[in-house]
């Protein structure tokens, strides 16, 4: 049994079949927890979709409006990368409703992943880039208005840029953002988070996880918020599809623990969320995901009580 709980939903799915988002990743992960006796049927919780009141704290309602009438323009379209239909719909409420879950539960136990979420391109009045709306950013401000968390910080190390969280809280000195990614890919331009990494093409495990960890601490010295969530991107990859760093699977568990060891010795929570992975054998992509679950549980168990070493 898992010391924290991890938040799934088989309508994460989005049905999308042929295309370089693989996400049948969210069943894979979860039916890899299970085989692999790194969880068990007990440690997983089903989330509710997120209630529209929560989505238009980040969202702007004619935005909103287009989603749930199918009213897209052609170019708003082209922008998401994705088809708008009742299936991708539900799968990111679901999944903007599992995000705030996971920031409910790590509140409790210190973690809790959401086998969902990351979608950090969305911004407040479109989607691009395969992200539909916010979750993350759904997630914080539903806990900021029930008054569970003040402050909160998102560490993204998605490969790219985590565009919409720098412009949807890029006035709000309440969340601290946090990206390191590869400075040559999309998006472009990249507006500002509080804590920029723009790593070169090709940058290995070793150079990575220094840099990650001194931007990490320096965005620590800045705030210590309530709630750290963690977008743990699978597609540093060297072998990504839609990625150019070169980080191996260890690279990757390494980098996942950084974090982790670093929350869990300050007593701040973290939600997990999992972002891009679009390697050549979605298998690879399982594998790092599942991977940051075994992190957070070795972590958690290690690292029994904050402040311990």
């Amino acid at each position: 049994m898992l010391p924290f709980k991890v938040i799934y939903h088989p309508q994460y799915d989005l049905d999308l079949g042929p295309h370089v988002f693989p996400s049948q990743k969210f069943r894979l992960i979860h039916d890899a927890l299970l085989a692999e006796g790194v969880a068990e049927a007990g440690d997983f919780l089903l989330p509710e979709p997120a209630p529209d009141e929560d989505v238009l704290r980040v969202h702007t309602p004619d935005y909103v409006r287009k989603l749930q009438t199918d009213s897209l323009t052609l170019s708003e379209r082209m922008k998401l990368e994705i088809p708008l239909s009742d299936t991708t719909r539900m799968g990111f409420w679901l999944a903007a409703g599992g995000s705030t879950l996971a920031g409910r539960k790590a509140l409790e136990d210190g973690f809790a992943a959401n086998l969902s979420g990351g979608f950090h391109h969305a911004y407040a009045g479109h989607g691009e880039g395969f992200c539909m709306i916010h979750d993350v950013g759904v997630a914080i401000r539903s806990l900021q208005a029930a008054g569970k968390i003040r402050t909160a910080m998102t560490v993204d190390t998605d490969v790219h840029h985590g565009n919409g969280t720098a412009a949807i809280f890029g006035d709000d000195p309440s969340v601290f953002t946090l990206s390191i990614h590869q400075e040559n890919n999309y998006p472009m331009p990249k507006p500002p988070s509080d804590e920029d990494i723009g790593l070169e093409d090709g940058t290995r495990d070793h150079e990575y996880l220094d840099a990650l960890e001194e931007g990490f601490l320096r965005a620590l010295k800045k705030l210590t918020p309530d709630l750290i969530f963690y977008v743990g991107g699978a597609d540093p990859y060297r072998e990504d599809q839609l990625g150019g760093l070169a980080l191996t699977i260890e690279g990757l568990q390494q980098r996942d623990r950084l974090v982790f060891e670093h929350a869990r010795r300050r007593g701040i929570p973290v939600a997990s969320t999992l972002a891009g992975g679009y390697a050549r054998h979605v298998a690879d992509t399982v594998r790092i995901h599942v991977n940051t679950i075994v992190a957070a549980r070795d972590v958690a168990l290690q690292l029994s009580h904050p402040g311990e070493k």
